[in-house]
């Protein structure tokens, strides 16, 4: 599947910014700011690579930046990143 460098969300209170770009090698590599990262980093980490894998991406890099997200906007976040970076429509039928 083909990508190109899409955004989603923003870096308000509650919400987390999803930056998803190719990678240059295979997998799925992320790279996390937050600051609840010591205690929820895994998690957030999971959550997005299980909504990118499950959407189909093999290998990309994303960057999250998060402020204090749940993970249902974290997924949320994600799914509309992918979905910008492929031109995919998951919402569709």
């Amino acid at each position: 599947m083909e990508l190109k460098t899409a955004f989603a969300g923003t870096l308000e209170s509650g919400d987390i910014l999803i930056q998803i770009s190719p990678a240059e090698k295979p997998g799925i590599e992320i790279e996390l700011e937050s600051t609840v990262a010591y205690q929820f980093g895994d998690q957030i980490k999971s959550v997005i690579t299980e909504t990118a894998k499950g959407l189909g991406i093999e290998s990309a890099r994303i960057t999250a930046t998060d402020k204090g997200a749940l993970d249902c906007t974290v997924k949320a976040r994600t799914t509309a990143a992918v979905v910008r970076a492929t031109g995919k429509d998951v919402w569709k039928d």
